[in-house]
C-alpha cells in the first residue's frame, strides 16, 4: 500500500508534528505557571499535575492542532525541498498528486485523533481541569438561578423564583401542564423544591389543581416527590459546560434544549460544529502547507515559515471572528465555523494548482 519513500514522509510528518507540539506546549506551560503561580501555590502539587497539567496539555494540543499540522508540513516539506529531495521524486516520474497521498494520509491519522480526543477522551478530562481552575484560579460557576422558565416537555412549562445549586433547593415553584388546545388542564405549585438525582425532584408545601369539565380538583401536601423532566444544568450554564460534554452528550443537550425553547446554548452549538470543522482543518492547511513549501525559494526556510504563520494564525483569528458572530446571533454555528474552512479551501485549490503546474 506504501512505498518506502510514502513511509519517508509519514514519519517526518507525524514527527515534526508531534516535536512541534511539545516544543510549543513547553513554552505554554512557562507562561501559564506565571500567569497562575499565585494559585498553583495555594493547591496541592498533586492536584496541580494530576487535575490540571495532565489535562490541560492535551486539551490545549487539540484546541491548536491546525497550527501544529501547518508549522508541521511548512517545516519538514521546505526541509526536502531545500535538500532537493522533492524536485528528485518529482524528476523520477512521480506526480505531484501521487506526492500528496502520504500528505492526505497523515493528515488523516491525525484528524482521526483530534476527532477522538476532542470528542470523548477531553471532554472528561475537562471535567477535572475546569473544577480545579473554579477552586483555585477562578470561579466560573453558575450556582444561581433567578426568574427560571423553560418547557420542561410539550405542554409543560416550569417557573422558579430562584435555584441555588449548592443547596439543591428552588423556591417558588410552579408547574403547568397544557392540552392540545392550549387549554390549562393542571397546575402545581409548591413554596420549596429540591433536586435529587436525575430528573427526581421534591415539593414542599405543594397546592395541585386540576381542572377538568369546567371543574376543579384541589390536592394540598405537606411534601410530595415527583418526577420532572429537567434537572439544573438544564438552566444554569457555565461558561465552560460545553467542554465537559463528549460529543454524543452535547447532540443529545442541543437537541434537548432546542425542544425547550432555551435560547442560550450558542456555546454549545458552536462548539459541536468546531469539532467537525477542526477534523476539515487537517486536510485542507496540509495541502496549503504542502503546496507552499514544496518548491525553493530565495529565503528557504525562515520565508515559508513566516508566511504558515500568517495563514494559519489568520485561520485561527478568522475562527474566533465567526465563532462571536454565532455567538450574538448575526450568523448560525453551523455557517459560522465552517466558513473559515471554505474559503481556504479555495486558497488550497489555487496554491495546490499553481504548485503542480
Amino acid at each position: 500500500m506504501f512505498k518506502i519513500i510514502d513511509r519517508y514522509i509519514i514519519r517526518k510528518f507525524l514527527g515534526t508534528y508531534i516535536f512541534a507540539i511539545a516544543l510549543l506546549l513547553a513554552i505554554v506551560v512557562m507562561f501559564d505557571v506565571n500567569e497562575k503561580f499565585d494559585a498553583f501555590l495555594k493547591a496541592p502539587l498533586h492536584a496541580t499535575i494530576v487535575d490540571y497539567f495532565i489535562n490541560f496539555l492535551p486539551y490545549f494540543a487539540n484546541q491548536f492542532s491546525p497550527l501544529f499540522v501547518f508549522i508541521a508540513v511548512i517545516f519538514f516539506t521546505t526541509k526536502l525541498a531545500g535538500n532537493n529531495e522533492i524536485i528528485a521524486m518529482l524528476s523520477s516520474g512521480m506526480s505531484f498528486n501521487r506526492l500528496l497521498r502520504p500528505y492526505m494520509f497523515s493528515a488523516l491519522v491525525i484528524a482521526a485523533a483530534t476527532w477522538v480526543l476532542g470528542a470523548y477522551i477531553i471532554p472528561p478530562a475537562n471535567v477535572k481541569r475546569i473544577d480545579y481552575t473554579n477552586t483555585y484560579v477562578k470561579n466560573k460557576r453558575v450556582d444561581y438561578g433567578s426568574n427560571i422558565m423553560l418547557m420542561v416537555a410539550p405542554g409543560e412549562i416550569a417557573y422558579m423564583s430562584r435555584y441555588d445549586n449548592i443547596s439543591k433547593s428552588g423556591s417558588r415553584f410552579s408547574l403547568e401542564s397544557f392540552d392540545d388546545d392550549k387549554r390549562l388542564t393542571s397546575r402545581l405549585t409548591a413554596q420549596r423544591i429540591t433536586w435529587d438525582t436525575l430528573y427526581s425532584w421534591r415539593v414542599y408545601d405543594y397546592v395541585i389543581r386540576d381542572f377538568s369539565d369546567n371543574r376543579e380538583f384541589i390536592r394540598k401536601g405537606r411534601s410530595l416527590d415527583t418526577v420532572i423532566p429537567f434537572e439544573p444544568r438544564d438552566f444554569l450554564i457555565a461558561k465552560n459546560d460545553h467542554e465537559k460534554m463528549t460529543t454524543p452528550q452535547l447532540e443529545e443537550y442541543i437537541r434537548r434544549q432546542r425542544g425547550r425553547g432555551v435560547a442560550n446554548i450558542q456555546s454549545f452549538e458552536v462548539e459541536y460544529q468546531r469539532r467537525y470543522a477542526m477534523c476539515a482543518a487537517a486536510f485542507i492547511l496540509t495541502v496549503i502547507g504542502m503546496a507552499l513549501s514544496s518548491r525553493k525559494v530565495k529565503g528557504g526556510l525562515g520565508v515559508n515559515i513566516g508566511v504558515g504563520l500568517v495563514l494559519s494564525f489568520s485561520y485561527i483569528l478568522f475562527m474566533a471572528i465567526t465563532q462571536s458572530f454565532a455567538y450574538s446571533g448575526l450568523t448560525s454555528p453551523l455557517i459560522a465555523m465552517w466558513i473559515p474552512n471554505i474559503i481556504y479551501a479555495v486558497i488550497a485549490v489555487v496554491l495546490y494548482r499553481r504548485a503542480a503546474v
